[in-house]
């Protein structure tokens, strides 16, 4: 059976941009944006709508950043061509010129919006989520990634990720310095943006549509580097690309040994190259870790840590340059 992706991120969209949610909006489901707000323009905004063809459709969330008046957030449903009625919070986490990720968690009755790592706001849900199947972003803003993190498997005890509000939403490290993403394709990396090694706590650990984007460039001497999902025992899944022995090396370390390596590759062959930027993309199943490079799949890990949600580490370190990455 052909294996289906959950909806993949999308790195540097032109703005405005907008795009289907494939199977709809659904109870559990976040949307995590990360971005630059521009110097020009006094507003930007994030909508879940209930349509795309047409400027009659209705809009179940409009979350509407205004840098006017010292910064205030509005928010609103428009409902058969009217607006309903504001709800406007006098607090602006966003900056002009600086990065920001805001994350949008979709639960029963409500929105839940945290910004930069921060609980910020809760909206009550106007209109029924099975109505809402496209999301638009307008404004002034450039955006960075745009991606959808799957409804958590109902088995998974929901408390550690969803109960803490602050917990539930952990900040995503920003690379230093300016970063201005103008285009689609991922631009050529002139340093590194984040420090070499990299280490960042999963909240939550891994569970079922769980996914971790890794967005680098391989310098042209580059002789290995690895990305490491770590517990608190060891690693759940070490994924080794090795350049002087052309090929990806998957493995744990249990119980203070690694295990058998896989080295097997598709028939795409090794999927990294010297000198070339990459989009690596993980994707946690009930039953293994699947991995995408480059849009195309590259191979399946069958889980040896069968406890998910004790894997709350992510690690990546060697030759490597990264742009950015998101959990």
């Amino acid at each position: 059976m052909a294996f289906s992706y959950p909806q993949a991120p999308i790195f540097r969209p032109a703005v405005p941009f907008i795009t289907p949610i494939h199977g709809g909006l659904r109870d559990g489901m976040m949307l995590i944006i990360s971005g630059t707000v521009l110097h020009t323009g006094e507003r930007f905004h994030v909508n879940f709508q209930c349509g795309s063809h047409s400027t009659h459709h209705d809009i179940a969330f409009h979350f509407n950043p205004r840098f006017t008046e010292g910064g205030y957030v509005v928010c609103n449903s428009k409902e058969r061509e009217t607006w309903g009625t504001e709800e406007r919070k006098y607090e602006i986490p966003f900056h002009k010129g600086h990065h920001f990720e805001i994350r949008i968690l979709t639960k029963s009755c409500s929105f839940m919006v945290a910004v930069n790592g921060k609980h910020f706001l809760e909206y009550r849900h106007r209109m029924p989520l099975a109505r809402v199947d496209t999301l638009a972003v307008s404004g002034n803003v450039d955006l960075t990634c745009v991606s959808f993190q799957g409804t958590m498997d109902p088995n998974f005890c929901t408390s550690s990720i969803f109960g803490n509000t602050n917990a539930a939403f952990p900040p995503t490290q920003f690379p230093p310095g300016p970063y201005n993403p103008s285009s689609t394709a991922l631009a050529p990396l002139q340093a590194p943006n984040y420090d070499i090694p990299y280490r960042n706590l999963l909240y939550g650990g891994c569970y079922p549509s769980k996914t971790i984007t890794v967005v680098g460039s391989v310098p042209a001497t580059a002789k290995r580097f690895h990305v490491n999902l770590n517990f608190s025992g060891g690693t759940a899944f070490h994924l080794n690309p090795r350049f002087d022995e052309s090929t990806v090396v998957r493995n744990s370390f249990l119980n203070s040994a690694w295990g058998p390596e896989e080295r097997s590759l598709q028939s795409c062959g090794m999927p990294f190259s010297r000198g070339q930027n990459f989009v690596l993309w993980i994707v946690c199943e009930p039953q293994c870790f699947k991995v995408m490079v480059n849009g195309q799949h590259a191979f399946n890990y069958n889980h040896r840590v069968h406890n998910l949600q004790q894997i709350d580490k992510l690690e990546v370190e060697g030759d490597v340059l990264l742009q950015h990455v998101q959990h």
